[in-house]
């Protein structure tokens, strides 16, 4: 998933609700987004590299000090030789990581793009072509056919875009650089066990500039952990083999707790006397108890018996004004592939559009868009000074500041959503206006 951004297009990280949306690799952490953007000017641009690398410390010193790390590590000299020998760092990169976007691509929007026309119909063809394979493999591991297909879709257009960066001098320069050198090492490490144990050549090494490779956009240690050789011939091949590929998500997932046959996310409907103020989006409770509490599905459909005994929990992902989703088990578990909301709810929309479901019912509130990073800055500062402690300003609005932004909703008798959007600033700088 290495996607080109523009400062004002974003397609990155959804600010808005504190987590990596478009680009995190799979088995990343979750305080590890992926972040893309530009300067303002070259001059800023060298400031920012400068800044991003170890002080005092040049990339042949780095590289000399993991050579007897990797050693050490147990690779052997000659899978050492093809990768360290020559290796320059891409530079690039370094801003590519740092780099914070200002603009924060609306849910709406992203959603829209993750279920396409293009998208449902490349899928439905994808999996008429393939069914027979695509159905074993969804049987033995119990993972829905279509969620595959999904996570293949999103991942890398069914198999068209799997990146063309060499992964070891991607993951060398994020080492270098030491913001998270010891997750960027240990990946280098994986890659070094991958070629030692025949997994891969050093050439099939290639993927997004963070990371992540194939078909189904595995890092390193995802790829020991959870890749699949499904057609038996001695080859975990993420990269040119779909069916390994779709096999390894679905490994993935079944190890991550995959429950067969249980939804990811239903849409539904929000009563008007439905109050806000005791809600908490940790909070799980039984569908049926959010039934009595007068939550409906999207259309009146009836639910499922099996479903009204499930734990769930009721996210809002652009406020109350938007759609309600009630999430499962399964939906967790997706963000165990990319621990992101907004790409579980595209995984899990995507497929249920695949399998030829509808769009989603309710509107989306296009007139209150998600904040700038400069606008939540001011929001995160405001808040504070209001008395609602939403950490360090840091124009990244995770769930320290939704927390106090419901606490400051709360307190003024305004709907308790936590949603980072314009009507939310006006409220509160209108309110630190007149503390």
């Amino acid at each position: 998933m290495d996607m080109a951004v523009k400062v004002v297009v974003v397609l990155a990280a959804l600010a808005a609700f504190g987590c990596a949306a478009n680009g995190q690799a799979v088995g990343k952490p979750a305080a590890q987004p992926l972040k893309t953007g530009s300067c303002a000017s070259c001059d800023s641009r060298e400031a920012e590299l400068t800044e991003a690398k170890p002080e005092g410390q040049r990339f042949s010193d780095w590289l000399a000090g993991f050579r007897v790390r990797l050693s050490q590590s147990g690779a052997r000299a000659e899978t050492i030789a093809s990768m360290l020998d020559g290796l320059e760092p891409d530079e690039g990169i370094i801003e590519r990581d740092q780099s914070q976007p200002e603009f924060v691509r609306p849910i709406w929007s992203y959603l829209d793009t993750a279920a396409s026309g293009l998208r449902i119909s490349n899928g439905q063809k994808a999996y008429a072509s393939r069914r027979e394979t695509i159905d074993a493999i969804a049987g033995h591991y119990g993972v829905r056919a279509e969620i595959l297909l999904a996570v293949w879709g999103l991942e890398s257009a069914y198999g068209r875009a799997t990146g063309h960066h060499d992964i070891v001098r991607s993951l060398a320069t994020l080492a270098w650089e030491g913001r998270r050198r010891d997750w960027a090492e240990s990946q280098l490490i994986a890659a070094a066990q991958m070629i030692d144990r025949g997994f891969a050549t050093r050439d099939q090494l290639t993927g997004s500039w963070a990371g992540a490779m194939g078909q189904t956009q595995f890092i390193p240690t995802a790829y020991l952990a959870w890749s699949a050789d499904w057609d038996g011939d001695g080859r975990r091949n993420i990269w040119t083999d779909e069916f390994d590929a779709l096999a390894s998500a679905a490994n993935l997932l079944r190890q991550a707790g995959w429950q067969a046959g249980a939804p990811v996310v239903v849409e539904v409907a929000l009563p008007d006397m439905f109050k806000l103020e005791q809600w908490d989006p940790e909070l799980s409770l039984p569908v049926s108890e959010w039934v009595r509490r007068g939550i409906r599905l999207a259309g009146d459909a009836s639910w499922a018996a099996e479903d009204l005994i499930r734990p769930a929990r009721l996210e809002l992902p652009a406020g109350r004004s938007g759609p309600g989703f009630l999430i499962f088990a399964n939906f967790r578990v997706i963000k165990r592939y990319n621990n992101s909301t907004a790409y579980a709810l595209g995984v899990a929309h995507l497929a249920e559009r695949i399998a030829g479901g509808a769009p989603f019912a309710g509107a989306w509130p296009k007139d209150n868009l998600p904040l700038t990073r400069s606008q939540t800055l001011e929001l995160q500062a405001a808040l504070n000074a209001l008395g609602h402690d939403s950490g360090e300003p840091d124009g990244l609005a995770g769930p320290k500041t939704r927390r106090a932004l419901r606490d400051f909703q709360r307190a003024n008798d305004l709907e308790a959503d936590g949603y980072v959007g314009l009507s939310a600033y006006d409220a509160v700088m209108a309110a630190g206006a007149h503390k």
